[in-house]
This record gives C-alpha cells, sequence and structure tokens, in this order.
C-alpha cells in the first residue's frame, strides 16, 4: 500500500538538519541523543581524552576482541553519532565546545547540577551567541529542590521513585527492573521535550529554551495508575508479582513446564477463557461474571486457575488459549525475542560495520514513517574517531589543531 510506513519513499530522517552536541555520558543522554540521532539529527558526543564514556569500559560482554573491542554496553546507546575528544577541564578545550554550541540546534548534558556553569557551558552562558539554541540539562534531581546536589543512580532512583515497592512477588524482598528504566525513561522525556522545543521554536520566534529533566521526576510519573489507585484508595500498591491491580486475571500462570501469560483485560475476555481450558463451572459462578467481581475474589480465582494452568504444558495452554482468541504468551527470553520473525519484519533487528570491533547488533528503531525513515547511518564511534575531522569542519585548521594539542585539549595521537 502506497505511503506505508513499512515502504518510505525517503532516505533521510525527519530531523535532517539539525545538529546536536552531546556532553552526556553513560545511558540517560546517550539514549536520549541516539533516538536523536536515528531520526536523522547529526550528533557530536564529546568525550573525555584517553577514557572517553565510561560505559566503553563495561565489559564483558564485548564485540571484537584485544585493543579493537567495543562495549556491548557502549555499542547499546551510541549508533549515528561522531566522538570527539576534548579535555573540559581545560580552557581551550571549554572554548571548542562553545564555538560548537555556537552552531548547534540542541545541546544535552547530565553532569552533576552546577558542573557547567562552572566551566561556562550552561545555558545562560551560551544563548546570547546561539539564541535559537534548545539546551537539555539531565540529572538526578533537577536543577532545584532540596536534594539537587546529591547523587543518582538508576537503581537508587527505582528505589525512592516507589518502583520497587511494587515490584516482585508479594512477601519477596524489592526488585529492581531490570533494565535501567529510571535513566531510559528520563532519556525518553528528554528527547520528548526536545521535539517539543524544537517545533516550537519553528512555530515561534525562532528562540531555543533551556530544558530540565530529572530522572526522579520521570520515575514519578511514571507509577501512572498506581499512583492514582492510591490517590484514590490511601492504600500504598505492594508487590503482587505479575498481577495486576485493576484487572484479573492478568498475569503469569505456571505451567507443568513453565509459564503462560494470560492478559484478560476486559469482560468480553473472560468466557472463551473458560471454554479454552475446559472450565464451564467457573463461567457460571457469579463471584468471577464481571471484573470488579474477579478483583474481588482475586485469591480464589487464583487458586483455581493455577491448579489448571499447572496441569497443562506451556505449548498446551498458548494454543488453546490463542484458538480461542484469548490473549496470551509464553514468556520468552531475549534470544526468543530478536528470533521473532514479528521483530525481523519490522526491522528491530539492526548492525554496523565498526572499524575495530566488526559487526555490531543491537535493537533497532521503533519508530517508523513513511517519507522519512530512522536509519542506521554510523556505526558507534571509536573514541575520538571523528576529532579532527569535525574540527576541520568547524574552521579549526591545521595551527590551530596542533595548538589544542599542545594545551592538552585534544589528544597527541
Amino acid at each position: 500500500m502506497v505511503g506505508e510506513a513499512r515502504d518510505p519513499d525517503g532516505d533521510t530522517g525527519p530531523l535532517d538538519g539539525v545538529t546536536v552536541l552531546d556532553l552526556s555520558r553513560v545511558l540517560v543522554g546517550p539514549f536520549c541523543t541516539m533516538q536523536l540521532g536515528d531520526l536523522g539529527a547529526e550528533v557530536l558526543k564529546i568525550e573525555r581524552p584517553g577514557q572517553g564514556d565510561q560505559t566503553r569500559t563495561w565489559v564483558p560482554p564485548a564485540f571484537g576482541e584485544g585493543e579493537g573491542e567495543e562495549s556491548a554496553y557502549y555499542v547499546s546507546v551510541n549508533r549515528n553519532k561522531r566522538s570527539i575528544q576534548l579535555d573540559l577541564t581545560t580552557e581551550s578545550g571549554r572554548a571548542v565546545a562553545r564555538d560548537l554550541a555556537r552552531e548547534a540546534d540542541v545541546l544535552v548534558e547530565n553532569f552533576r547540577v552546577g558542573k557547567t556553569a562552572e566551566w561556562g557551558l550552561d545555558y545562560g552562558d551560551l544563548v546570547d551567541e546561539n539564541p535559537g539554541l534548545i539546551y537539555c540539562g539531565i540529572s538526578g534531581y533537577g536543577e532545584w529542590g532540596p536534594d539537587r546536589d546529591k547523587p543518582a543512580y538508576d537503581i537508587m532512583m527505582q528505589a525512592r521513585g516507589g518502583f520497587m515497592s511494587f515490584t516482585g512477588v508479594e512477601d519477596g524482598p524489592p526488585v529492581r527492573i531490570g533494565v535501567a528504566l529510571a535513566d531510559v525513561g528520563a532519556g525518553m522525556y528528554a528527547t520528548q521535550a526536545i521535539l517539543a522545543a524544537l517545533l516550537e521554536r519553528e512555530l515561534g520566534d525562532g528562540r531555543g529554551q533551556k530544558i530540565d529533566v530529572s530522572l526522579l521526576d520521570g520515575q514519578a510519573a511514571w507509577t501512572s495508575y498506581m499512583a492514582t489507585n492510591y490517590f484514590a484508595s490511601g492504600e500504598p500498591p505492594g508487590r503482587m508479582g505479575s498481577k495486576h491491580p485493576n484487572i484479573v486475571p492478568y498475569q503469569a500462570f505456571e505451567t507443568s513446564d513453565g509459564y503462560v501469560v494470560v492478559a484478560c483485560s476486559s469482560d468480553p475476555f473472560w468466557p472463551p477463557l473458560c471454554r479454552a481450558i475446559d472450565r464451564p463451572d467457573l463461567l457460571a459462578d457469579e463471584r468471577f461474571e464481571t471484573n470488579e467481581g474477579r478483583v474481588r475474589h482475586r485469591e480464589e480465582l487464583d487458586r483455581e486457575l493455577s491448579e489448571t494452568f499447572a496441569s497443562m504444558t506451556t505449548a498446551e495452554a498458548t494454543a488453546v488459549l490463542e484458538e480461542h482468541d484469548v490473549p496470551a504468551s509464553r514468556v520468552r527470553d531475549v534470544s526468543e525475542v530478536f528470533a521473532d520473525p514479528q521483530i525481523e519484519a519490522r526491522g528491530m533487528v539492526a548492525e554496523a560495520e565498526h572499524p575495530t570491533a566488526g559487526t555490531v547488533t543491537f535493537p533497532g528503531s521503533p519508530m517508523h514513517f513513511s517519507r522519512t525513515p530512522t536509519t542506521v547511518r554510523r556505526h558507534p564511534p571509536a573514541l575520538g574517531e571523528h576529532t579532527e575531522s569535525v574540527l576541520d569542519e568547524y574552521g579549526y585548521g591545521d595551527g590551530d589543531i596542533a595548538e589544542l594539542k599542545e594545551r592538552g585539549a585534544i589528544p597527541d595521537g
């Protein structure tokens, strides 16, 4: 069909022509700037000379071997960028960063609050020479409030933001969500805010603005219906395993050889579920007729369904549920996810050729457009791979580059 997002008729992304100066590292900022890069922006990643982004050392696992290897963690969030080694602890390095910022559309940083102001690289230091600059600062707690100067890591945010209080099995210990959700979530909010600011700049008077995103705010926002359930009831939610506080049955059941997830998300799915597992007695039970009744009698129903599914294999349970159009899935591991024909059809397995690590593979972009597709245009860059070429593009001659090396702003060799 003409115009479908799977068959884009263009070859550049919607942010083609936008330049992003990326002063961030580890996960939250790089995840944000990777999305902007996927959307077509030119992303210039600034890294500490000789060390680079901390995640370059987070091995194993890694792609490649020996000195040419690249950390899998680093690869996961740094495609579609160019790497520049620049020492921001030197005045010469900061001067180069200001030159790059003068030409940028977007700047992203996730330093400790106040650090860029110390360096003369805060929004207020840059806006006079670049009024259109969109400056996004990402931090643990944000730029104001009593805890603005405290350290923050993802697991702390999952704990402080409430997620670990309702993640895990009932009466069990709190559990961290497997992916660094606080970082990824704040990175998504940062991307969303940057896109909104770019649109406002385009529709308005051409001025940019400062954006402040915090990991803790993102976690508080992502509590979503868990928080509103608390506001309505006065009862903080607890750990329920895979169960849902408002829908029953909506959880994983143990089978004789694994687990099957059942998502009976509305009352019309209840009768076919009972027929699929040959339990007409449950269908006839008035306690379970509506979702409200099933929530109120959760324990009794859970007992009955658990016994039934325990007598079935995962394949048997999945087959009969799908046959009766009941939403269900077995629980799969990551190797199975990326072997899925649906995932493959959607282009969610992507790869790039790296100059030292060989072929690197990573999840593709989930954003699909009919005219301006997301693309993998650049491999995750080697440390400082583009330092001199970018400086040349920004008007630095051989003598200027030699002077920067002499002053320690960029590495010599």
